[in-house]
């Protein structure tokens, strides 16, 4: 079967019926439904009071509401409002240097005529098969490079990833055609001048999608900070903040009965509960609010090489 469309004939195998439009779209939305009620469910939580999670659990209808998880986080102060300041700093600064390195890294092992390519993707695909472990970058971070108490500590073990670099490269070596360079260098543009005015603005969904993953790597670290802080609270990021409240808290509920009459009932009022799922929502609307910049390019990135005209 085909149909005539203004003088050409195109086949209609590829295409649907509406009503088959119908349950596509039905299931896609179901799906996204999935995806969404989840951190709604969080977010209903969170504002539960701790007594109607005794009594019936996590609903979607809680006996009673109650500010008290967001309350028992905001008394931190000014730590609080720090961290989130360290954190919006530690991922800006480690997402642009990060994309940088990787740019400057993929970008020579695109080319073809350059002579250590070879070398260089063995390198970096070695590292991905084969790490040093965590004590001899422990040792090589605070003793070697001085990582300790700065923020240097918490963005320079992250700023290469072989991973973005293979992903980067395969976006240079689909989207950026070689003619295009050999047109640029027979017009007299030097190697910078060529990557800058000619790749990258053709690779923007590619260096789009690194920028979303390196800043969602560094946006819910907290490891770098359990290794490398010991002195110098004023720096910590936002997660670690809260995972110290989160541990402490868990350590008064287990141990109330031998701490005595006050911490027992302290523990007893602590939002437990509802205090984990409230720093959920603190973590995770910051950066869900930042995707949507990121989303057009991303899925431009995803069709890239799927449309040749």
């Amino acid at each position: 079967m085909k149909a005539i469309v203004k003088g050409r004939k195109h086949p209609t195998l590829n295409r649907f019926g509406p009503g088959a439009q119908a349950v596509f779209h039905g299931l896609l939305g179901l799906f996204s439904l999935l995806c969404i009620i989840p951190f709604v469910f969080v977010i209903i939580i969170s504002f539960t009071s701790e007594e109607s999670i005794r009594t019936i659990g996590y609903s979607f209808r809680p006996l009673s509401w109650s500010l008290q998880a967001y309350e028992y986080t905001i008394r931190l102060g000014d730590q609080l409002w720090r961290s989130y300041l360290n954190s919006f700093l530690i991922t800006i600064a480690g997402t642009a240097l990060s994309v940088g390195i990787c740019v400057l890294y993929a970008y020579p092992l695109f080319r073809r005529d350059y002579q250590l390519r070879g070398f260089f993707n063995f390198l970096s695909f070695f590292t991905m098969i084969f790490g040093g472990g965590l004590v001899p970058t422990f040792v090589i971070c605070k003793s070697v490079l001085g990582l300790s108490d700065n923020y240097a500590a918490l963005i320079v073990p992250m700023l290469f990833s072989p991973f973005n670099v293979i992903i980067m490269r395969t976006f240079f070596q689909t989207a950026v055609p070689t003619e295009l360079i050999e047109a640029a260098t027979i017009d007299g543009s030097g190697e910078y001048g060529t990557l800058t005015r000619i790749v990258l603005p053709i690779v923007t969904p590619g260096i789009a999608t690194i920028a979303l993953l390196n800043a969602l790597g560094y946006w819910n670290e907290w490891f770098l900070s359990l290794l490398y802080i010991n002195k110098n609270m004023e720096i910590i990021p936002l997660q670690y903040l809260l995972m110290r409240m989160q541990r402490n808290a868990d350590f008064l509920a287990k141990n109330s009965s031998m701490l005595g009459a006050d911490a027992s009932r302290a523990a007893m009022e602590l939002p437990s509960q509802t205090l984990k799922m409230a720093l959920v929502v603190f973590i995770v609307v910051p950066i869900a609010c930042a995707y949507p910049f990121f989303q057009r390019y991303v899925v431009a990135g995803l069709t890239v090489g799927s449309v040749k005209g």
